[in-house]
């Protein structure tokens, strides 16, 4: 258990869309420390069996795909009543001038990221418990753009205001968002890892926190988020400072 006066989370149902791995899967073992039930999903069954092996008996995955919209209310079907939803799935992101960028793996990335967010939202939503909320993820990039991210800077904005908009529409379900910097995640699977270690080490020399994030300190806005009864429509930012510099 963790030393929260007031054990908030202890007892209550969490499901984490993408809590197999990277900021999930941090947000789902932090939230494991506070009592809460997990259940965690993945595209993946491996993915899925591996988290099983590291979270707290008692917890449940299962794999559906969430750019998918029958498979997402299959999976709320099975799940059944909970308190909090956090969504942090993501495929790997790509960065990539204009005239070279892919449309089509561009629109698959909106069908998960974005649209994902909105089919889990409306599916969830009848499940969740009265106190309970849904946490969605987006990008600084949203906020401080540079070349290469139309599409990934397109996408946060989109989510951010997707976030306020729920929280209208789905009231009294808080629905806020975590808005991510750069984080030591596999999300970019895409470069090598030396090619990664070099660009980690550079942002991180630009920030002002002089490095770049890591899942456990993301997973500490969600457990906020979840937490903060009175916190909905919000987006927080948690990206050591990167929209400053």
């Amino acid at each position: 258990m963790g030393n929260n006066r007031e054990n908030i989370l202890a007892g209550k149902k969490v499901v984490l869309l993408g809590g197999t791995s990277g900021i999930g899967l941090a947000t789902a073992k932090a939230a494991a420390k506070e009592g809460a039930l997990l259940t965690v999903v993945s595209s993946s069954q491996q993915k899925v069996d591996e988290a099983l092996t590291i979270l707290p008996e008692g917890s449940k995955g299962f794999a559906a795909d969430l750019g998918i919209e029958k498979q997402i209310a299959q999976l709320f079907e099975e799940i059944g009543e909970f308190d909090h939803l956090v969504f942090t799935a993501g495929d790997s992101l790509k960065f990539s001038a204009l005239p070279g960028l892919n449309i089509e793996e561009a629109k698959q990335s909106y069908n998960l990221r974005f649209w994902g967010a909105i089919m889990a939202a409306k599916h969830a939503a009848p499940l969740i418990k009265a106190g309970g909320s849904i946490t969605l993820t987006t990008g600084a990039l949203g906020q401080k753009p540079r070349k290469g991210t139309v599409v990934i800077a397109g996408m946060a904005s989109a989510i951010d205001g997707l976030t306020r908009a729920l929280a209208v529409e789905l009231a009294p379900i808080r629905v806020n968002a975590v808005c991510s910097g750069t984080v030591r995640t596999n999300l970019l699977s895409s470069m090598s890892k030396p090619d990664r270690e070099v660009f980690f080490s550079q942002v991180g020399s630009k920030l002002l926190t002089g490095r770049v994030g890591d899942p456990k300190d993301l997973a500490e806005a969600y457990l906020y988020l979840m937490r903060g009864c009175f916190t909905t429509g919000q987006i927080i930012v948690v990206d050591g400072g990167s929209v400053l510099v």
